[in-house]
């Protein structure tokens, strides 16, 4: 049967999977010890010595988790904390009066980043005093130390953690990946780059545009003549020139391609032919228009007559 210590464990390490923070990570060492954890946390911002910093921890819950608090230990140097050696946080099992069950890792993590390593130690359990230069040195530093139960440097970890945040659509600032050699790749970036390396058919659509220039141009400046009969070679012009062969380019003169593309001109020229048929249009309604005029002022006139002969015959 499940103890509640282990339900409350396994939801928590699946909400830190499904909804994933860029500035820490943590997990259970092992499936069949779910009660110890380790993480790794980005150090908070500057102005403090520990931007860009990379910081590997260790977790231990206890069998009654979560109405008794974890403790806490830092296995990256920092300057800040002892190394390998518990911590007292109102957070941790040194104040466990102050715990509430509501918490959890997440909250845990969040205020070490925040507020406790951001500020100084003033004789707590686990903390010492440092330098900032130290404190800066070993921040730049901590992104190439490895834990040797994980046997992967803080870098990787953050790496890969980043790539899983990434892909659930949580944005990685420049805050966050100061402390790895490189910041993961959107998947923008990636389309962009995918398109780039295809071909793009803007050139194919220069070429006809050139072509359909140069076809007008040479049926403005050619005049009309006889040799409009259509011939093989215009078709074969008028395809594009990787489906040309050379060959043929090579062996056809330049006096017959030039022909070809003045009957070609010649024979899509259905424009005057339209403009022809439209106009006469609207004098052929101009007579009919003019002769219902004539034949209404004409009934009128006849109206008036027959009113003045019939008053007349009264």
């Amino acid at each position: 049967m499940t103890s509640p210590s282990t339900k409350r464990l396994l939801k928590e390490s699946t909400d830190l999977h499904k909804n994933p923070s860029p500035y820490f990570t943590a997990s259970p060492t092992s499936d069949s010890n779910l009660h110890d954890w380790h993480f790794t946390i980005t150090g908070p911002p500057s102005p403090t010595p520990y931007a860009g910093g990379l910081y590997h921890g260790r977790i231990t819950f206890p069998p009654t988790y979560p109405l008794r608090p974890p403790s806490f230990r830092f296995l990256t140097p920092s300057g800040r904390f002892e190394t390998n050696r518990e911590i007292c946080l109102s957070i941790s099992g040194h104040h466990e009066e102050t715990w509430q069950p509501a918490w959890g890792v997440r909250t845990a993590l969040l205020a070490i980043r925040s507020e406790i390593m951001g500020g100084e130690s003033k004789g707590q359990v686990g903390g010492m005093e440092g330098n900032e230069e130290m404190r800066r040195e070993l921040a730049r530093v901590s992104g190439q130390w490895s834990c040797r139960e994980c046997g992967v440097s803080n870098g990787t970890i953050m790496k890969e953690w980043w790539e899983v945040c990434a892909e659930r659509g949580v944005e990685v600032d420049d805050e966050a990946f100061t402390g790895s050699e490189s910041k993961p790749e959107s998947n923008g970036n990636a389309n962009e780059a995918k398109t780039e390396s295809l071909p793009t058919p803007t050139d194919a659509a220069v070429e006809i545009t050139t072509q359909q220039d140069d076809s007008s141009t040479t049926n403005h400046t050619t005049p009309s003549n006889g040799n409009s009969q259509a011939q093989p070679q215009p078709r074969i012009e008028a395809q594009s020139p990787a489906a040309a062969p050379v060959d043929t380019v090579d062996a056809t003169p330049a006096s017959v391609s030039s022909q070809p593309l003045q009957s070609t001109a010649l024979q899509h020229r259905p424009a005057p032919v339209s403009s022809t048929t439209v106009q006469p249009s609207e004098p052929a309604n101009s007579p009919w228009l003019d002769r219902a005029i004539v034949a209404v002022v004409l009934a009128l006139i006849l109206l008036m007559l027959r009113r003045t002969l019939d008053v007349d015959d009264l």
